[in-house]
């Protein structure tokens, strides 16, 4: 489907309809921006009616939220079966930053794009904060695990790694980078910078 070019109006299962108007917005989101998003205008692209699309969606915050919860729920599921295939510490983060820059080359910045938006900030901020939390407890128990840091040196160092790994992902949707030069700056940059901190500093595990 091309934006240009509504589809036409097909009865289809309830689960598919709902999926096909958030790929209908996601869509418009990617083309044309958030403010594109209109219950009416999803509607007309999706080939339904405005009163269906509400009877999936009691609102926009709400359509918007479900998609964000969507988009986060696949990225999440992709990452940690990478993360659980990860034979030593360096192909962790590599693996799991390609995903990220996957997910952002295919999907634009369409996460940070909803994240965003106050109103679905808001209804998703409780499963968001959730979700967050468990990635970098994650992350910190491994890099504690391999470089013997403190949990606050492990913390600074994952979110030093979500921040870079956050603006490299950026810099692939905008064509301005590609995947394999940014996952490997990253990848070394994070990598060499805890090698040479661990080899300065010695083991600093607190219990």
């Amino acid at each position: 489907m091309t934006l240009a070019e509504p589809r036409k109006r097909t009865r289809l299962a309830p689960e598919v309809r709902r999926s096909q108007i958030l790929d209908d917005a996601a869509q418009l989101i990617l083309e044309e921006g958030l403010s594109a998003v209109s219950m009416e205008r999803l509607g007309r692209e999706s080939g339904v009616s405005k009163a269906l699309v509400y009877n999936y969606f009691p609102s926009r915050e709400v359509l918007l939220a479900s998609l964000l919860h969507r988009e986060q729920a696949d990225l999440d599921s992709r990452g940690m079966e990478r993360a659980l295939e990860a034979k030593s510490y360096e192909e962790l983060i590599r693996q799991t930053t390609r995903v990220y820059l996957e997910h952002t080359s295919e999907r634009g910045a369409l996460i940070q794009t909803l994240l965003a938006d106050p109103s679905v900030a808001r209804l998703m901020e409780a499963e968001s904060a959730a979700g967050l939390e468990r990635t970098v407890r994650y992350f910190v128990r491994e890099t504690r695990r391999e470089y013997g840091f403190s949990r606050e040196m492990a913390l600074l160092a994952v979110q030093m790694l979500m921040a870079m790994t956050d603006r490299a992902g950026k810099l692939v949707a905008e064509g301005k980078v590609d995947i394999p030069t940014a996952e490997e700056m990253c990848v070394q940059i994070i990598t060499g910078g805890a090698k040479q901190l661990a080899a300065r500093s010695g083991p600093t595990i607190d219990e």
